[in-house]
């Protein structure tokens, strides 16, 4: 027991450098939240609920242009498939962990959570690699929800001239370049990268929903012509 809560604590204590990008992120999706007319429950209720900061701007995004709720609930969900994968990755490190813990901190996964622990069993694993994914998921989740109160609170109090947005795409290129170790990878991350930027003018962010598709779709076809 003793050497789970000091991999529980290892988690949290790794996690603390890319909690430099969680606080500005989470502060940014209750900002927008209250900007789009949500009020402060109801936009720490989004974050609560929801925690997935990249669906949730790209919902809000979609609040503020009229758009009907169908095109939400798609784009929320391709957003969010990623979670996916993140779940395939991580089941074989809480297979022996009993139901009670496994679902609350399946809850809480998250881009960070995952970066970290995976980043952490490739180096050094841990004696129990489930409790440190554990220090970590609950280390970010606080964070997360103590800073969307923060931002819900201070609404549209926080300048654009603080810059906050640009922490949204720094916490997910810190994760990206620490996850691109092979060529699939990094023909995923060019093309949905490209993809992207060339279709960022199409409305309901159906840009967002393509570029993933495509840069997936690379990867998978970059790795099978790998094997042969």
């Amino acid at each position: 027991m003793k050497t789970n809560h000091q991999d529980f604590i290892n988690g949290a204590r790794d996690s603390l450098p890319i909690l430099l990008g969680v606080v500005p992120f989470a502060l940014i999706c209750s900002v927008a939240a209250i900007s789009v007319g949500l009020n402060p429950f109801e936009a720490v209720g989004m974050s609560f609920i929801v925690f997935a900061g990249a669906s949730q701007l790209a919902v809000l995004q979609l609040i503020g242009e009229g758009a009907v709720w169908v095109v939400m609930l798609i784009t929320a969900w391709v957003i969010n498939l990623r979670f996916i994968m993140y779940s395939a990755s991580l089941a074989p490190y809480l297979q022996d962990e009993p139901a009670k813990r496994t679902i609350p901190f399946v809850y809480i996964l998250s881009d960070q959570a995952f970066g970290v622990s995976m980043s952490k069993f490739a180096n050094k694993m841990p004696d129990n690699p489930a409790w440190y994914y554990y220090g970590s998921a609950l280390a970010i989740w606080i964070t997360w929800i103590i800073s969307a109160i923060f931002g819900a609170l201070l609404g549209n109090l926080v300048p654009e001239s603080w810059g906050l947005a640009f922490a949204f795409p720094l916490s997910f290129m810190a994760l990206m370049f620490a996850s691109i170790k092979d060529r699939p990878t990094l023909i995923a991350a060019l093309v949905g990268g490209i993809t992207a930027i060339a279709t960022k003018g199409l409305p309901y962010n159906l840009g967002l929903i393509i570029s993933a598709f495509l840069g997936i779709l690379a990867g998978v076809f970059a790795e099978k012509g790998g094997k042969k």
